[in-house]
């Protein structure tokens, strides 16, 4: 996707994963697999939700913003709280970093509803929250991307893209 930024679903090491990780290791090629290792090691890893950028490498986008999202429990309940605000957080690093690079647009995968075994439902909600609860300067176009049936994926980009509109609307007013 051309897009200024794609957002990897990354692991805590940083390090070649399955999934949209695996992809994108995959595609942005070797140099971008060693700064992936390089950056790692300088920080020891990442915490759930922490951000952080490299560039693109081989891919259309420029940079790589990574973060490590939530895994999601069903049966532990009591964690539930903690988990969707995790989420949430995974969204609103990725715009902070964004909007810090000063990138007009950045691309995300739907987080955790593969291996991490978040609901596609629930974490979508989470996904467009965050979106438009951000406070853009910089970022214009913000790409959810989902691995759900074309008809529901465009159905919730246009929701995002009409929520946006009026929140412009709202701000020249």
């Amino acid at each position: 996707m051309a897009t200024d930024a794609i957002v990897n679903s990354a692991n805590c090491r940083l390090s070649e994963g399955g999934g949209v990780c695996g992809a994108i290791h995959n595609r942005a090629g070797a140099k971008f697999t060693k700064a992936c290792a390089k950056l790692s090691r300088r920080l020891g890893g990442i915490l759930t939700s922490e951000a952080f950028i490299t560039g693109g490498y081989d891919l259309l986008a420029r940079h790589v913003i990574h973060t490590l999202g939530p895994v999601w429990r069903e049966e532990r309940v009591d964690e539930h709280a903690r988990w969707r605000a995790e989420l949430a957080a995974w969204y609103t690093n990725s715009l902070a970093i964004a909007e810090e690079h000063k990138l007009a647009s950045i691309a995300f995968p739907s987080i955790g509803t593969g291996a991490f075994g978040w609901d596609k439902k629930k974490a979508a909600k989470i996904a467009i929250r965050a979106v438009l609860n951000h406070d853009a300067r910089h970022v214009e176009g913000v790409f959810l991307c989902c691995h759900n049936d074309a008809e529901e994926m465009f159905m919730m980009c246009s929701f995002v893209t009409a929520e946006l509109q009026k929140q412009d609307q709202m701000r020249n007013n």
